[in-house]
């Protein structure tokens, strides 16, 4: 597979709509965890990322101009009990919480979803899960070529990631109406950032000035867990 300059990739797609990136610093020190939204309609771009105590939320940035939370409010990141981060594109995030919880994993929790009820464009969900030792996962939960009869899933494991390495995900193969679903295994991206303030200012540069919303970095050192996080949002 080829790697991608990620920079790039996204500086010509002006909506890949939301996209993880899950990966291994170039020092091979640190997990790499980025997560990002955009927005074609006034609801999906009227929202912001705020810091919990195990993650983040969506808020809306304006309540009076919030027509409808269903799809939009979430916990995109959190932290679990057992050192799991779980970060995904939707409330996912909580049942594959819920589900680790009772035991279960990853797989299980998403056999339990579909992706999201917003036909035409019947938006995948994708997920990520980060282990305590950089080793992650990836899926999205898609339509059949938008045949919302048939949902796919497709789960992507990484044991022992490469340095200076990670994969990326969106929901999105290209800006059309209706919005086509993302095609493929995720690709390959070189992560050249040596800190997450340097990979959030890279990706927030390189997103569509008109869509981009908000985005999450974080880095993560392997042997002392300790954590760099970056939050940018458009609005505030």
């Amino acid at each position: 597979m080829i790697m991608i300059d990620l920079n790039e990739y996204l500086r010509i797609n002006p909506y890949p709509g939301r996209g993880i990136l899950l990966g291994r610093s170039a020092d091979n020190r640190k997990a790499v965890i980025a997560y990002f939204i955009m927005g074609r309609s006034e609801n999906s771009r009227n929202r912001v990322f705020e810091e919990t105590a195990d993650g983040i939320r969506t808020r809306a940035f304006d309540e009076s101009k919030m027509t409808d939370p269903s799809l939009i409010i979430y916990h995109p990141v959190r932290l679990l009990e057992n050192g799991l981060l779980v970060v995904t594109n939707g409330d996912q995030t909580d049942t594959i919480r819920d589900n680790v919880a009772q035991g279960h994993c990853y797989r299980h929790a998403l056999n339990t979803r579909e992706f999201e009820p917003d036909g035409p464009n019947y938006t995948p969900r994708i997920s990520g899960v980060v282990k305590p030792d950089g080793g992650y996962n990836l899926s999205i939960l898609k339509s059949l070529d938008g045949d919302p009869s048939c949902c796919c899933r497709y789960f992507f494991e990484y044991d022992r990631p490469k340095a200076g390495t990670g994969h990326f995900i969106h929901t999105y193969q290209e800006n059309r109406d209706p919005l086509p679903s993302f095609e493929g295994e995720p690709r390959r991206a070189a992560v050249t950032a040596p800190d997450a303030k340097t990979l959030a200012n890279e990706l927030w540069a390189n997103l569509n000035e008109e869509n981009k919303v908000s985005l999450f970095v974080r880095y993560v050192d392997l042997a002392t867990k300790q954590q760099e996080t970056v939050i940018l949002n458009k609005h505030g």
